[in-house]
């Protein structure tokens, strides 16, 4: 009983925490990207054509080609990330936290905090964390428009939000740190401001 009063007041002050950069206010977060003219803080895998294009980074689909990622140079542990995003409906995206393989980016090596609308499976949709934290509906949807999605990740807690609304709130310990990954598995995707408070 103790543990699981421990774990609701951990998560009740991710919520608070989530709530306050809501306001507007991203005081202490450092940019990733946030309208850069270089990626040099990151690794490309993959074919995805990441760009800097109308001050945000941005990949396509591109026929007969393999999806790739963008791989931060650096590895976190415990932080808040603030990121502004666009994708289009069919849109397979998502941020990859505490990727233990820069190598090796999948949701098997990493936490996949996902951006797919039309996923098969709307459980694991977008606002979820693939095949740890399921979405909780209503599903979000995101499409041909400007979203925020905001992640923190403290130790064994994760919370997930989207446009404001939490999607995805709970515990896992598989993985404890790691690279973070920008995914391109098809569609368009662009990232405006990508931006990091560690904790």
């Amino acid at each position: 009983m103790r543990l699981r009063q421990t774990g609701l007041a951990v998560l009740s002050a991710l919520l608070m925490s989530s709530c306050a950069n809501l306001s507007g206010s991203t005081s202490g977060f450092t940019p990733l990207f946030d309208s850069g003219s270089n990626l040099l803080g990151w690794t490309k895998a993959g074919d995805s054509n990441w760009r800097i294009q109308d001050g945000a980074i941005q990949a396509d689909f591109l026929p007969g080609k393999i999806a790739g990622f963008l791989i931060s140079k650096k590895v976190y542990t415990d932080y808040q990330i603030y990121a502004e995003f666009w994708v289009d409906s069919e849109t397979n995206s998502g941020i990859f936290i505490r990727c233990e393989n820069p190598e090796k980016v999948g949701a098997d090596t990493c936490y996949e905090v996902n951006i797919w609308d039309t996923r098969p499976d709307p459980s694991y949709g977008t606002g979820a964390i693939v095949d740890t934290i399921k979405v909780t509906p209503p599903y979000p949807k995101v499409g041909g428009k400007w979203s925020v999605m905001e992640i923190t990740a403290k130790g064994s807690q994760f919370l997930v939000k989207i446009d404001g609304v939490v999607t995805a709130s709970g515990s896992d310990s598989k993985h404890a740190k790691g690279n973070i990954a920008l995914q391109h598995g098809g569609g368009t995707v662009k990232f405006r401001k990508v931006l990091i408070k560690e904790l």
